[in-house]
Parts: C-alpha cells; structure tokens; sequence
C-alpha cells in the first residue's frame, strides 16, 4: 500500500477481531511512532505497549470514550516529556502509529489522553513516570468492521491565498 492510499483509506475503527497481532508487526508500528516528526529533535516520546487482557479492560473501563479498548488485542499508550511541542510531537507519533497500523492491514483507533481527566488513573496502572504525561491510547487490531463516515469534500475545505 502506498503513503496516499493509506493516508486516505484510514479509518477509525472501533470493533475488533480477537487475533493476536505479531510482536514484530507491533514493534514496527511503534517504530513508525518512534520516527515522527519533533520539535527540535526532542523526541519526548515513550511508548507502553499493552497486550494483557485484564489491564486492556481496566484502561477501558478507566476512559470515557475508549470502551473498545478492552476488545481490541493491543493498546499502545503515548506518553510524552511535557517540553516546549510535546502535544504537536505526541500526535505526530500517534499519526504515524494509526498510518502504521494501517498499512500493515489492521485497524486502530486514537483514544484522548491529554487534558482529559483520567489520565493520572491511566499513569498510575501503567507505571508512569510524573515527568511524562499521557497523549493518547491507540487501540490496535483486525477490523470486525470498517466505518464509512462521510468526509467534507476538498472543495469545501481549501481556500487559495486567503480563507
């Protein structure tokens, strides 16, 4: 699969197949994390990879939106030093990591982390440092299904020289 087909075939996937995802194919996703674009080359970026099936259903049960957690069979939670652009280096690793994911045929979904209200909990069952703070859980797998949802068309969105 090629960057544009990927780009634009992506979906947020919320129904999971119980298969087990291969721990080199998880490894590569992270790596994909791992090499996104940073601030400064600060790379605040640490990665807990959880395949466990009773903590997947604590951090569901712990998240507000994230109920899907606990059926899929990987989360990767994303922590980040807060420096200077940790919020802009953390969705960038968390981009890469859903683009990943997809071009290796599976689904994925971003969970909110930053600002919201769970995210000491989440720190806490993961064995967190305090000087890093949650940026999103990414649930990982194969699709039981795929959504469709209806985007707004480029000609609604792009403006040339002024909005």
């Amino acid at each position: 699969m090629d960057a544009i087909e990927c780009i634009k075939t992506r979906r947020s996937v919320r129904q999971y197949r119980t298969d087990a995802i291969a721990r080199d194919v998880i490894e590569d996703i992270v790596d994909c994390g791992r090499l996104a674009a940073t601030g400064m080359n600060v790379q605040p970026w640490e990665f807990v990879v959880v395949t466990d099936q009773d903590t997947r259903r604590q951090l569901a049960d712990i998240t507000e939106y994230g109920k899907f957690i606990a059926t899929a069979p990987v989360c990767i939670g994303v922590f980040c030093e807060r420096v200077k652009y940790f919020i802009e280096d953390g969705s960038a690793a968390t981009q890469n990591m859903l683009l990943a994911a997809t071009a290796h045929g599976l689904a994925s979904c971003w969970v909110a982390g930053d600002k919201k209200p769970y995210c000491d909990k989440i720190e806490a069952l993961l064995g967190v440092p305090e000087t890093h703070g949650l940026m999103s859980l990414v649930a990982v797998g194969y699709p039981e299904s795929v959504p469709q949802p209806t985007k707004r068309s480029l000609a609604q969105v792009i403006h040339w020289e002024r909005f």
